[in-house]
């Protein structure tokens, strides 16, 4: 299997999954398995919900795809309302909009800002303690990109919504946030064999750790070796 041509736009769920790990990527690509797991959308479809859930009793919060109890959640999304961006959040200008800029491609999961359009990218996880994720950064990175290329205007930001656990964070298009995009995008463009495997955290939830062989930090210290 061969990457795509420069001259081939990337999606953004390429770009996230290369910037996470590029062998889980090819894995990906090989088995044609490049859908969102199945929960993505419920935990997604709660960042269109913010005022509603604000109020919500236990019961209901109770039945959703959250990660803290129900009162840490309404402060939460106390905390989210007070940020001036608020409304916005509560009621984009639009929502899913499609997105084709020179080097990628995807979804927008919303924009805000009416005349000065803001991307936002809605994780199903969870962030750091600080800032996002870099593939989290790295897709909001691609999604600011192929807006400001569609608009012909500087996009110099874009949002990470965590809605699981009520949070928002801000992406500035810095120097180091476009560095590690344009690694995931070279890699992306270079893959044509299974990367060297990684050895780290982030193989415990992969779903193709079976078939990549890696035994990670837990199962290595299960076994004794």
């Amino acid at each position: 299997m061969t990457g795509p041509p420069s001259s081939v736009t990337i999606t953004f769920s390429d770009l996230t999954r290369a910037a996470y790990c590029p062998r889980q990527l090819w894995y990906a690509r090989r088995d044609d398995d490049r859908g969102p797991p199945e929960d993505v959308a419920e935990r997604r479809e709660l960042a269109f919900r913010y005022p509603e859930l604000r109020t919500a009793p236990d019961r209901v919060l109770a039945d959703l795809p959250i990660d803290p109890d129900p009162d840490a959640y309404r402060r939460a999304l106390d905390r989210l309302a007070d940020r001036p961006d608020w409304a916005a959040l509560s009621d984009p200008d639009d929502r899913g909009v499609r997105l084709a800029g020179k080097d990628c491609h995807g979804v927008a999961h919303k924009l805000l800002g009416g005349d000065s359009p803001i991307p936002s990218v809605i994780s199903p996880g969870t962030p750091p303690e600080r800032g996002v994720w870099e593939p989290q950064a790295v897709r909001a990175v691609a999604t600011a990109k192929a807006l400001s290329w569609e608009r012909e205007r500087s996009i110099p930001r874009a949002l990470v919504e965590y809605p699981t656990v009520g949070v928002v964070r801000t992406v500035r298009l810095t120097t180091r946030h476009k560095a590690a995009y344009r690694r995931a995008l070279r890699t992306v463009r270079e893959l044509d064999g299974p990367p060297a495997r990684r050895h780290d955290a982030r193989c415990e939830g992969c779903a193709y750790r079976d078939q990549c062989g890696v035994r990670t930090r837990t199962l290595r210290s299960l076994l004794g070796v």
